[in-house]
């Protein structure tokens, strides 16, 4: 399978660079965050997580670690060679898969929700609404409210490497060109990409059209949601 870069999007820096400008050499360096503690606070113990967008196994490992079960997915091969322990690892575009089963927990992190083509937006929430059990839930990942502002910025992190949002470019109908540079001691790399602001209304409205709902805000910031089968009543 050969996917090509998609429009708008490039990387630069050591190692293989995926279609979406991820560099893979540095998303195996990420920490994962908080990201597998807000996962399992949401879930039931021992659920089976379809992951959607793993990457690496930034949180895919962290996740098996505390006892889940993941079938990772992603479009990169090389991604997927740096993932350890998942039950599959599945390589194929989110919005293609079809798996005909359905899981505890759907997760589609990493901001994928705010890509810039509306109809792939809805394809993305498709596969969720798809592949969750009725009575599982999608953890979505979303941006902040003030992402696309406040910038440049950056967050040093203790462990020594830098974040930095370096520029936010308007690029016509409510999308952004967004580029983000990763400074390591021994290493450098960026990553450009198209990004659409999304209201809660806007947001809400898109999973209303995949036929999922709201359930829960999962962090004080809302950037984590928790989404259910919009049929399933409030007490699901």
């Amino acid at each position: 399978m050969t996917v090509e870069m998609r429009e708008g999007h490039q990387g630069t820096g050591p190692g293989a660079i995926t279609p979406d400008g991820c560099a893979v050499e540095l998303y195996a360096r990420f920490p994962p965050g908080d990201e597998p503690d807000v996962i399992a606070a949401a879930v039931p113990a021992g659920a089976h997580i379809l992951e959607l967008g793993s990457g690496a196994g930034r949180v895919t490992h962290p996740l098996l670690e505390r006892g889940f079960r993941v079938t990772a997915v992603d479009e990169s091969a090389e991604m997927l060679e740096r993932v350890r322990g998942a039950e599959r690892t599945i390589r194929t575009p989110i919005e293609d898969l079809d798996l005909g089963e359905r899981f505890d927990v759907v997760l589609l992190g990493s901001f994928l929700v705010h890509t810039a083509d509306p109809a792939l937006r809805h394809a993305l929430l498709d596969t969720c609404a798809r592949h969750v059990a009725p009575d599982g839930c999608v953890l979505i990942q979303r941006e902040g409210a003030d992402y696309h502002e406040n910038v440049p910025r950056e967050r040093v992190d203790p462990r020594g490497f830098t974040v930095r949002i370096a520029s936010v470019e308007p690029v016509g109908d409510g999308v952004d060109s967004v580029r983000a540079e990763y400074t390591f001691p021994d290493a450098a790399w960026t990553q450009t990409f198209r990004s659409r602001a999304l209201t809660k209304e806007q947001f809400e409205a898109a999973l209303g059209e995949a036929g999922l709902r709201v359930d829960a805000e999962l962090t004080d910031d809302g950037i984590w949601v928790r989404a259910v089968p919009a049929g399933r009543g409030a007490e699901g």
